[in-house]
């Protein structure tokens, strides 16, 4: 899928401090390991939002979104988010219809790859567990960030 030019797409994994940070979900625990249960409505990442994981790290226990930073993001190679690219191309789907989503419209993931990346987007994980060799491997890019373009 070709990306627009010019439009305010959404990180559907983000780090708190970027901008316009909102909860995409909550992490839970599954016999099949952790899973994204996504929320139904718009939820600021406030401080005080984030302060409720406490005494974990929020990308622990919450899932987020914001605002696309494009060149200042290790994964974006000045046209596409390579992390998009490697979860649809290295992740098996983990269900079988697109969840409900509050950011699809403005999803750079769902816009690059489509519902291939929707299918797999439940077991991303913002801050993977050591032991998950996998996620740490989709989650590693390619080349080391050089900077702003």
């Amino acid at each position: 899928m070709a990306v627009p030019r010019g439009t305010d797409l959404t990180c559907p994994s983000a780090q708190p401090g970027m901008s316009d940070v909102q909860v995409l979900g909550v992490v839970a625990a599954s016999l099949e390991g952790s899973r994204v249960v996504y929320l139904n409505g718009y939820l600021p990442g406030t401080d005080e939002v984030l302060a409720d994981a406490h005494p974990l790290p929020a990308t622990n226990v919450l899932r987020l979104a914001a605002k696309c930073e494009e060149q200042r993001c290790v994964h974006f190679d000045g046209h596409l988010c390579q992390l998009a690219s490697r979860i649809v191309r290295m992740l098996d789907a983990v269900v079988d219809t697109s969840p409900a989503c509050v950011i699809r419209k403005s999803c750079r993931w769902f816009e690059q790859e489509g519902h291939s990346a929707c299918l797999r987007c439940p077991q991303i994980v913002t801050t993977a567990a050591p032991d998950d060799g996998r996620l740490a491997q989709v989650a590693r890019p390619a080349v080391a960030f050089t900077g702003g373009a």
